[in-house]
């Protein structure tokens, strides 16, 4: 090949991210040799054609991925080497679930083993199901993590698990099967809790017990699970909630046909239009709902409005809605303990 259609090792440095030196690792080690050695000065010179193989290489490496690994990547094709990617990332979660877990014995230990709080205990297939409820909630924001978590407040009457993400609000109510003794509040870190969560499900039981930077969640006959807490301040939730006005309009409509029609909406954003007649999305055929008050058109981005319709318990969902601009509550018809408040948008045409 002509020099003048080939790069030294600087330039190809630059063009792919990668060192000189990572440069001569992965020419020795034979995944990325270089186009040409010079037979005198040694100097080694790459292709244009060889960016995109070293980038790749780079972006595999940048994920931890095991040389084998990436040799493997780069002579695979399509989806086979796709599934290899796969698998390499559900290997690094398992071994990043696995530390957390490990860690956080250790910081039991390290932290003399200090006796935590009964917070409750709670039926573990009913505590795991309202947490995947509230969690469709949450949001993952740089500049406010707390956003990703869950509020948990007990009291001897009940246990509320609260989620927002400043456009929804879910909350979840449920009775404990042991009242703790004293009340108890903290925001615990979503991920771990989504992740225990499975666990628990299987599990009849689960007591919740609280220590200083975490939730212990322990569970008979299986490994019991520690979520962290979060230190930033979560919204003022309550506030939201005391200021809500009364609902002027309430549309009661079952649950599966408005999932339906939710899932068949075009758009990325849907109106909903409740009259006496009952209630259209979008310009679909009215569902069968029983409406009482003024009629209102109101819009939603379907993203929003979507999860907190399919989470609500039972077989028809109850709307409050007080304005085109107010937010709404969504709400099981004959079970209130999840509640859901979704924010509109601007009309669409």
């Amino acid at each position: 090949m002509p020099k003048s259609e080939l790069m030294p090792i600087g330039v190809f440095a630059e063009r792919s991210g990668l060192t000189p030196s990572a440069l001569r690792f992965y020419a020795d080690s034979g995944l990325l040799p270089p186009a040409e050695v010079d037979p005198v000065s040694g100097y080694r010179y790459y292709s244009t054609g060889q960016v995109a193989r070293a980038t790749v290489l780079r972006q595999l490496r940048e994920i931890a991925m095991p040389l084998a690994g990436v040799e493997a990547v780069l002579g695979a094709e399509g989806e086979e080497a796709v599934r290899l990617l796969d698998e390499h990332v559900a290997g690094v979660l398992g071994d990043a679930a696995e530390a957390r877990w490990k860690a956080a014995v250790l910081r039991s230990a390290l932290g003399g083993d200090v006796p935590g709080l009964e917070v409750a205990a709670l039926k573990g297939p009913v505590f795991a199901e309202a947490v995947e409820q509230v969690l469709t909630a949450t949001a993952r924001e740089p500049t406010m993590p707390v956003l990703a978590g869950v509020r948990v407040e007990a009291s001897q009457e009940a246990v509320t698990l609260t989620a927002t993400d400043r456009y929804r609000l879910a909350t979840r109510t449920l009775v404990p099967a042991e009242a703790p003794t004293r009340a108890w509040a903290g925001t615990v870190d979503g991920d771990e809790l989504r992740a225990a969560a499975a666990e628990i499900r299987r599990s009849p039981a689960v007591r919740l017990e609280a220590v200083p930077h975490g939730m212990w969640l322990r569970v008979t006959g299986r490994e019991d699970r520690y979520c962290r807490l979060l230190s930033e301040e979560f919204p003022d939730h309550r506030l939201m909630l005391a200021s809500l006005g009364e609902a002027t309009t309430r549309a009661t409509v079952p649950k599966d046909l408005l999932i339906r029609a939710l899932e068949e909406h075009p758009g990325d954003r849907v109106a909903l239009n409740i009259t006496v007649q009952g209630m259209k999305v979008g310009d679909r055929t009215p569902l069968p709902a029983t409406t009482t008050g003024r009629p209102l058109r109101i819009c939603f981005e379907l993203t929003t409005l979507y999860p907190a319709v399919s989470t609500a318990i039972g077989p028809d969902v109850m709307l409050d809605l007080r304005g085109e601009d107010q937010p709404v509550t969504v709400r099981s018809a004959d079970r209130g303990d999840l509640t859901t408040l979704v924010m509109p948008v601007r009309r669409v045409s």
